[in-house]
């Protein structure tokens, strides 16, 4: 069993290796590659993807990353293109082509009617010399020193490279096209993703008799009775104003029962969190999930847009929204 993981990481860490390289690497062409998809994009073109073999399957999800994020791609197969699938590329669309060895037969029969219409044509290919190469607009070099199959056969560490190129191409145009939040959640309605990203904190807080508060003058016995009232793990805790004081969770309680188990007539004040992490009721669900993700919290106070305390979110609520 050893013997296997060892392999495993052998291969993991060698695939690892080839993307250090190839990130090392990275020139102008690439800034250039991305800059021309832009321009592309931008005057309602779209993006044609295009392999064969594994760099086809690769290229699938390239395109599948791509529309994900707001750039219309489409995939374009190699044999089907030459007996009318070509119809898929419209003059002026960019052309992602790849091939590991840039002289794959299928694809060097395309490239003429590819290079006829195509505004840009991007080659990913790990042979800066090939055929393919030498007839793209901008080159995208792929190549690893040897592949991470023990025999040096199987596309691994060569069809890994070309996955992550495309997704680097894919998240830096999602940055140069100013892709938002917003922009995503359009594109990815369903599942928990969707809800998460089309759900605002106002929808999920906790709030009338589930929210847990009290003042800023009350016990711990208060602040215990109103979380046992409301079957929360948290309560907030406000000034005479309504404002955010802080806020004392179960946690809170463990902890210091275990310095003074006489707490529970003390001020909440003196064992309260002051200036908790908070979110924004009018704020995405998700912008809830990741705070609490990664302040390694289980609750965040809602506040409203004039900085008032209106809600709880718990990690428990999360859970059962299904927005996790």
């Amino acid at each position: 069993m050893s013997r296997v993981i060892d392999l495993a990481k052998q291969v993991i860490l060698q695939e690892a290796d080839a993307l250090q390289v190839m990130a090392n690497r990275l020139d102008s062409s690439f800034s250039q590659a991305v800059e021309a998809l832009r321009e592309v994009l931008e005057k309602r073109g779209k993006i044609v993807v295009v392999g064969v073999g594994k760099s086809g399957n690769v290229g699938h999800k390239i395109a599948a990353t791509l529309n994900s994020t707001g750039a219309t791609a489409v995939v374009l197969h190699s044999q089907n293109a030459l007996h009318g699938d070509l119809g898929l590329l419209s003059e002026g669309d960019a052309v992602l082509a790849l091939s590991y060895s840039g002289e794959t037969a299928e694809l060097l029969h395309l490239l003429p009617h590819l290079k006829r219409s195509a505004g840009v044509l991007i080659a990913l290919t790990g042979r800066q010399n090939s055929t393919l190469a030498e007839h793209a607009d901008l080159i995208l070099d792929t190549s690893v020193e040897r592949e991470a199959c023990p025999l040096n056969l199987a596309p691994t560490s060569s069809s890994t490279a070309m996955l992550v190129m495309g997704d680097a191409i894919a998240m830096a145009l999602l940055q140069l096209r100013g892709f938002t939040e917003d922009d995503f959640a359009r594109y990815h309605p369903g599942g928990s993703l969707g809800r998460a990203l089309l759900t605002k904190v106002a929808d999920i807080m906790r709030s009338g008799d589930a929210w847990a508060t009290i003042q800023e003058t009350a016990t711990v016995n208060d602040a215990l009775v109103a979380m046992t009232r409301a079957r929360s793990g948290a309560c907030v805790v406000l000034t005479d104003d309504g404002s955010l004081a802080g806020v004392f969770t179960h946690g809170d309680f463990v902890r210091s029962f275990q310095r003074d188990p006489q707490l529970g007539l003390q001020a909440v004040a003196r064992f309260m969190t002051r200036q908790p992490v908070t979110v924004r009721a009018s704020s995405l669900a998700v912008q809830a999930v990741n705070t609490i993700g990664s302040h390694r919290i289980d609750d965040v106070v809602v506040l409203d847009d004039e900085g008032m305390p209106v809600g709880l979110v718990d990690t428990q609520d999360l859970a059962r929204l299904r927005i996790v």
